[in-house]
């Protein structure tokens, strides 16, 4: 009888660690891009709640990988180690789908909780106490970018800039400016206007909102928080480009079919269950709703048609 029970409780225990040692082959790692052009200390400490989220409802250990910049995410997806995305670049999410049309899939887009709105606007912004009041009035100015990849740092502007002065960056838009540079991203665009390196630098906003809380989303309320509580007393908005669609939240279609499905129910549950971490990962009092490639085929054909940088 003893042996018997022995047999027992050694079958028992052989049968927990085989358990213990599953659960711990099923964690896996999870590679959560992140966009750089912003401070880096604050986009690692706004995604720390997701990670948490994703670790505890997924059985995952979820890696937050903060790239220098937007080229890093997008080489992450094209190559696989990055998995997910929650506020993609639109041009950058056009680089990757003309690269590989079938690199990732398409969760949602981000829109106002307010409004319901699904974009933002490409702003150019200048110190208020400068005499500038249109994008005429920068002639031989210098000129600030935030990078090739950004949307509204980079390739509307210059959409813009191409057809109202000619040339492009390369040239100085036909040596309208005095100087064209790349800054490395949105917070540095600004951070060039108030140290006087720039007259005019370009960044991105909802311009929907509070104008001295730096309206629902976009750079000026992540600089806010990061400890520019005048910031909007101290620039002045001088152009603003039409509506640009939200940035789509994007899975890699190199995670296995029934993983990636998990993935994807798990980003919706946060949005629902932690809408508070949403809105501190997506930079705004954003939620997700239903889209598809046609919302942002204008934005991938402006891609796909520009010529020189980005």
């Amino acid at each position: 009888m003893k042996i018997k029970q022995i047999a027992v409780t050694t079958a028992l225990l052989m049968s927990g660690l085989v358990s213990i040692q599953a659960v711990a082959e099923e964690r896996r790692e999870l590679n959560l891009g992140i966009l750089g052009g912003q401070n880096a200390t604050q986009q690692i400490g706004d995604n720390q709640c997701v990670k948490d989220f994703f670790d505890k409802n997924l059985n995952v250990d979820t890696k937050l990988r903060n790239a220098s910049d937007y080229a890093g995410v997008i080489q992450g997806l094209l190559g696989g180690t990055v998995d997910m995305v929650f506020s993609m670049s639109p041009s950058s999410f056009a680089t990757v789908h003309l690269k590989d049309p079938n690199a990732v899939d398409i969760v949602g887009i981000t829109i106002d909780d307010d409004d319901m709105s699904r974009g933002y606007h490409s702003v150019i912004v200048v110190k208020a106490d400068s005499p500038y009041k249109t994008l005429e009035d920068l002639k031989g100015k210098h000129m600030g970018f935030a990078e090739a990849d950004s949307t509204s740092g980079y390739l509307i502007p210059d959409n813009e800039f191409k057809k109202l002065f000619g040339g492009n960056f390369d040239d100085k838009y036909g040596n309208f400016f005095s100087d064209v540079t790349f800054s490395g991203g949105h917070e540095q665009d600004i951070l060039g206007v108030l140290n006087g390196q720039f007259d005019a630098a370009v960044t991105w906003t909802s311009m929907i909102g509070n104008v001295d809380e730096g309206y629902n989303t976009g750079a000026f309320t992540r600089m806010i928080r990061n400890g520019y509580p005048d910031l909007m007393k101290d620039i002045r908005i001088i152009w603003q480009s039409p509506l640009i669609p939200n940035g789509p939240i994007l899975v890699s279609n190199k995670l296995e079919p029934e993983f990636k499905q998990q993935v994807i129910d798990i980003i919706k549950r946060l949005d629902k269950e932690d809408h508070a971490c949403f809105v501190k990962a997506v930079a705004g009092k954003m939620h997700i709703d239903e889209t598809n490639l046609e919302e942002f085929a204008p934005i991938i054909e402006l891609k796909k048609n520009a010529s020189g940088r980005g």
